[in-house]
């Protein structure tokens, strides 16, 4: 575990950057997106396998550490939040609140990763 920058009250400290130390920070945070997390693996390992890249293990341990960080953080998960309703709240891909949403996803997502990469 890691010691994070005070960005309101975090459920769970950082886990370690590994497979079991993320699965088990998910497991206590957001239980419902185990499945999701399992068959991302399944997909990674896959195309690790045909494409003889390791890089594909590594994003996909990356991508859910930075999961762990959004769900962890109050200011992240609000924002994460708030884009995701603007996104289903609107009713094309060229509607304005469409693109900023997705924008503003896309930087909460940055964040998260930055943060779990450092």
């Amino acid at each position: 575990m890691s010691t994070q920058p005070d960005h309101g009250t975090e459920l769970v400290p950082r886990p370690e950057r590994t497979p079991d130390a993320v699965r088990v920070a998910l497991a206590r945070i957001a239980p419902h997106r185990l499945d999701e997390m399992e068959k991302h693996k399944e997909e990674a390992l896959a195309a690790a396998i045909r494409t003889s890249k390791i890089g594909h293990l590594q994003h996909w341990l990356t991508h859910w550490a930075a999961q762990v960080e959004i769900e962890c953080r109050p200011d992240l998960s609000a924002r994460r939040s708030r884009a995701l309703a603007t996104i289903h709240g609107t009713a094309s891909k060229d509607d304005p609140a469409f693109r900023s949403a997705m924008a503003e996803l896309r930087a909460v997502e940055d964040a998260a990763t930055q943060a779990v990469s450092e």
